[in-house]
């Protein structure tokens, strides 16, 4: 499941975000971190990084459960746009020390192509081939040069599997990890105290919720307190992914595809392995509200479950 993920170190009900302002938490303080997944186990390194050492993260599944064990790792440096230009800029380059820093397997630098399928194109069967369209040097032997067309559309962007970054980061944090379903945040006044785990409470002097979509469960816990409003949704998407072949892993290179006759944008990212990851295949379903909490049919990561229709 793709989602806008909300993190926000919680200490006092009237301001999530003060943490990033300031507030007087210091390294001997108890941080639990709700969520298992990238944001959740990047927050855990980092406060390890500035001395803290007693960090807990509570996760319902496993960690990297949902989009961050799932997703296809694309890494651009110069996409971004407006406001978010320079998140983007530090971020592909901070992907590439923590590669070096946490020895990821799977990180690696690849071009990217923007590929016109012309067979996907005419549909099937095919009628009259038009117009050959131009071929990139840059192509990989293993993409089809008959029925399609290619160029190089930047030769500077990367990857990493989401699954092992998500890992290593929680390997190297030191953090605790508590398997269980968090239901509420245990409240001092303004203060949070603990974190309900399973009919337990996890004490902590600060909170960091990073739950994806699910954070939407904070507005149950403290929103009619603090008018606390989290509009999330989560997008919950097919992916594929292929047996891995040596001509793949070869000649590495992302693929951003032109639309096809189904209205599908495909996606290709040929990992290290020689496996390819496919998405971008159509069919997503916004998840909101009801189907998130507690009853609802993906009221956790596990729920998640691979869908054999959507593959013909």
């Amino acid at each position: 499941m793709h989602a806008v993920v909300a993190a926000a170190l919680l200490h006092t009900t009237a301001a999530l975000s003060m943490a990033a302002r300031g507030l007087p938490l210091q390294p001997s303080s108890k941080v639990v971190i709700l969520g298992g997944g990238l944001q959740g186990c990047a927050s855990a390194y980092y406060l390890k990084q500035r001395g803290f050492e007693d960090v807990t993260i509570v996760e319902r599944t496993s960690v990297a459960a949902a989009a961050s064990g799932k997703g296809g790792g694309f890494l651009a440096r110069g996409w971004g746009s407006g406001p978010t230009r320079a998140l983007h800029e530090v971020s592909f380059d901070l992907h590439a020390d923590l590669a070096k820093k946490l020895d990821l397997k799977t990180y690696r630098k690849i071009k990217t192509l923007s590929v016109t399928g012309e067979l996907g194109l005419r549909g099937w069967p095919p009628a009259d081939k038009p117009a050959k369209a131009p071929f990139s040097p840059d192509a990989p032997a293993w993409l089809d040069k008959e029925d399609t067309g290619a160029k190089l559309m930047d030769p500077d962007t990367a990857q990493v599997v989401p699954k092992e970054l998500c890992e290593a980061l929680f390997a190297a944090s030191g953090a605790k990890l508590v398997e269980g379903r968090a239901s509420g945040l245990e409240m001092d006044g303004d203060a949070c105290t603990g974190v309900r785990v399973d009919g337990a409470t996890v004490p902590c002097d600060a909170v960091v919720c990073a739950m994806g979509a699910w954070s939407v469960l904070l507005e149950d816990w403290i929103g009619a307190e603090t008018g606390l409003s989290v509009p999330l949704e989560g997008v919950y998407s097919s992916s594929i992914v292929f047996e891995g072949s040596p001509e793949v892993a070869a000649e590495p290179c992302a693929l951003f595809c032109a639309e096809d006759s189904n209205s599908c944008h495909l996606e290709v990212y040929p990992r290290v392995d020689g496996s390819v990851y496919l998405c971008g295949i159509g069919g997503s379903d916004h998840v909101r509200g009801a189907r998130l909490r507690e009853g609802g049919d993906l009221q956790d990561a596990s729920l998640m479950k691979a869908n054999p229709d959507r593959v013909a």
